[in-house]
């Protein structure tokens, strides 16, 4: 007798197998965290590891993969290409497109694009887009394609893609006035964590994304999730720029 989710163009496993369960130890850990513990492998202050190259996709204008440890991204830049049926626009446009691999996260993800995708593509295309110089480029469409291969966190995917395609946007030979960096932290108790995991954002009370143009010193988006007082929000955008990159 066939088999009711049997799928042909894949090598399906057992009936009675089960996935394996990545991360399991750094989740418990996250969800047995209290007030007062000290931060896991890392001080307050520090971020992860960042491995950062462009270039590495020949088929695209422009292209750049950053990895801080299990978050993975590749960015590729097609474009200025020449916008087609639209009416004449004195300044280009920005497309960000977002997508997760089906084994980025613990549970796997459907192929087909959702509202999370979009929400990560909004916050990136709002932190790059004053830093392009859309004016020279009339008429003219720049599209931005990130592949989330591995994810730890929201938060995570979108201030390491807000860098990736920054990087790829500079490779690709666009025009910008300056390169945009971002970094998040979140309030844990009494504590700001700067670059929090998945596991840490679960256990804090509230997080924020800053991005920004160090070169010109300016922010160009600020992300906030959670309940958090306003001293707080200025403290930690106060730290970010100041401990993380600059």
């Amino acid at each position: 007798m066939a088999q009711a989710n049997f799928d042909r163009r894949r090598i399906n496993g057992p009936e009675e197998s089960h996935p394996p369960i990545f991360g399991a130890e750094e989740l418990v850990h996250g969800s047995r965290w209290k007030a007062g513990q000290p931060r896991d492998s890392r001080k307050p202050e520090d971020i992860r590891r960042i491995f950062l190259k462009s270039g590495l996709i020949d088929q695209a204008n422009g292209s750049a993969y950053i990895e801080t440890e299990r978050t993975k991204i590749a960015c590729a830049i097609y474009g200025p290409r020449q916008s087609k049926n639209t009416s004449f626009n004195e300044k280009g446009k920005l497309n960000v497109e977002v997508k997760f691999t089906p084994f980025s996260c613990d549970r796997r993800r459907a192929p087909m694009r959702d509202a999370e995708d979009r929400s990560i593509a909004v916050a990136i295309h709002q932190a790059l887009i004053s830093s392009v110089r859309l004016e020279l480029l009339p008429k003219s469409t720049i599209d931005v394609f990130l592949t989330v291969i591995e994810a730890d966190g929201i938060e995570g995917c979108i201030a390491s893609g807000i860098v990736a395609a920054s990087t790829a946007l500079a490779d690709g030979g666009i025009e910008m006035i300056g390169l945009v960096v971002s970094c998040a932290a979140s309030v844990v108790g009494s504590e700001t964590w700067l670059d929090p995991t998945e596991a840490e954002t679960q256990s804090s009370e509230g997080t924020v994304i800053l991005s920004c143009i160090p070169a010109l010193g300016t922010i160009t988006s600020l992300w906030q999730s959670g309940q958090m007082r306003q001293h707080d929000v200025l403290r930690v955008s106060l730290l970010v720029p100041s401990r993380a990159y600059f």
